[in-house]
């Protein structure tokens, strides 16, 4: 780390650093660091919060490594000087049309050990360091924040420091980003009368994101810190729609669902989940409408709340359907196409069954290579979208097995999706025994296409609804 900050340095005082633009996603950057930072934020028990604005673009064009690099040095030293409370990233800025540049602000507030008045003004200086007895035991070069002053200053941005010395700082800067692609973030389409939210939450920062963002969305919005509080406010029967973080004291989220549900009260209950996958195997998980990860991504949250203008499904499991099934061999009402998806993550599993939800087929999931391989003999599906990278088993070996079976089953398309996108990536994948190849994040488009290439006949002119069915479900 040491040499690149110097090399980095070298290269900006030589005037030698080039930048280099394309179009890039922002928010995904934003997200790959937060990932990248996480296991350190968790070993703290800080709350790691991105607050990216619900109606501004993701797609710019600008140079995403150098911007990646600023990032990871304002995000990195907000974890590093935080030693309780929470690092929150706010993405705001002026929206600009396609091709048109935006003027983007990003800002960092950590709760740390803040920064003496006299020394606000050094802090973006060449090998300068905040010294004193309090925080002489962090560790650095001196360099972060002076390279990242440079890196904005090359982009023509600017950088700034807001920092009260014992409650914490905030490091922010503003660069224009010409848009690139779709402008309008589309808002989600909510039944009529969802209309007022109540979210239970005892991070007070946490509770301080959510409202901002759901009364983005036109809903009128009231937070409470305890599930006791929020039986409360429930009694008046005014609350249409809750949002509840899982971990709480003294009654978490599923408990609190439990409740609600005892008391008859139908409203749907969206929960946020540090960890989803433990989650998920939770005895109370049907009596949620959907589990959203944290930190939360604004596609979960707007997918999640887009759902609450159907039937919740898993109440209706629970109440008229018989006990869960978790075998290959669950009766599907009205399927048709079979169609099996072998991918490990469960927040793609759930975008790519609504992406699915209106097309007349039968939709399972493996959760990795080798359950693809035992339901692809059980299922006999007519199409199977194949991840690539997987834990047990990954996609080529799975391919490879299934391609060595006997019968037709030996040539069911197979259309692989990954994250492998470099050049030669796409001979090596396929050289498997594929037939197709989408990269990912997948786009809806691309997805329908593949389907209707492969879809029988009869199936396009029936047109019914797909039965949404996996190991993890209930019978639909």
């Amino acid at each position: 780390m040491i040499i690149n900050d110097v090399l980095d340095y070298s290269k900006i005082e030589a005037e030698k650093l080039k930048l280099h633009p394309e179009p890039f996603d922002l928010e995904r950057c934003v997200h790959e660091v937060v990932m990248l930072l996480q296991p350190k934020a968790r070993e703290k028990k800080l709350e790691f919060l991105v607050d990216y604005d619900l109606f501004l673009p993701t797609g710019f064009v600008g140079d995403p490594g150098r911007i990646r690099q600023v990032l990871t040095n304002l995000m990195g030293n907000a974890v590093k000087f935080t030693q309780s409370g929470h690092v929150i990233v706010r993405v705001t800025g002026v929206p600009g049309r396609e091709g048109e540049t935006a003027q983007v602000h990003i800002a960092v507030e950590g709760t740390g050990i803040g920064i003496p008045a006299d020394m606000v003004g050094h802090v973006f200086g060449e090998f300068n360091q905040v010294e004193n007895d309090r925080n002489r035991k962090f560790e650095g070069t001196g360099l972060g924040l002076a390279i990242s002053k440079r890196l904005i200053g090359l982009m023509g941005g600017q950088i700034w420091v807001d920092s009260v010395e014992g409650k914490g700082s905030t490091f922010g800067f503003r660069v224009p980003l010409p848009v690139s692609g779709a402008v309008e973030v589309q808002p989600p389409k909510m039944a009529p009368g969802l209309k007022r939210a109540l979210v239970v939450d005892p991070s007070e920062a946490q509770r301080a994101v959510t409202v901002r963002q759901l009364e983005q969305l036109g809903l009128l919005v009231r937070a409470v810190p305890s599930a006791a509080d929020a039986l409360a406010e429930m009694e008046s029967g005014r609350w249409d729609l809750v949002l509840v973080e899982q971990t709480m004291p003294e009654m978490d989220g599923f408990e609190f669902a439990e409740a609600c549900r005892a008391k008859a009260w139908e409203q749907p209950i969206l929960m946020m989940a540090t960890n989803v996958p433990h989650a998920e195997t939770d005895p109370a998980r049907p009596l949620v409408q959907a589990l959203i990860p944290r930190p939360v991504h604004r596609q979960d949250l707007l997918a999640a709340l887009s759902a609450c203008g159907e039937p919740a499904p898993f109440v209706e499991a629970m109440a008229d359907a018989p006990e869960p099934v978790g075998n290959d061999d669950a009766p599907v009402i009205n399927a048709r196409m079979r169609v099996l998806a072998a991918e490990d993550n469960r927040t793609n599993q759930l975008v790519f069954s609504k992406i699915l939800q209106d097309q007349a087929l039968e939709l399972r999931f493996a959760n990795n290579g080798e359950e693809a391989v035992a339901m692809a003999q059980s299922f006999r599906p007519e199409l199977i979208f194949m991840d690539i990278s997987m834990p047990v088993m990954d996609g080529q070996e799975a391919t490879r097995r299934i391609r060595a079976m006997d019968g037709p089953l030996s040539k069911t398309p197979i259309v692989e999706m990954t994250a492998h996108a470099m050049e030669g990536d796409r001979e090596w994948v396929m050289a498997a025994g594929l037939d197709a190849y989408l990269t990912k994040p997948l786009r809806k488009a691309q997805i329908l296409e593949v389907l209707e290439k492969y879809r029988a006949k009869e199936v396009v002119e029936e047109g019914l609804p797909m039965a949404f069915a996996s190991r993890r479900s209930f019978s639909a």
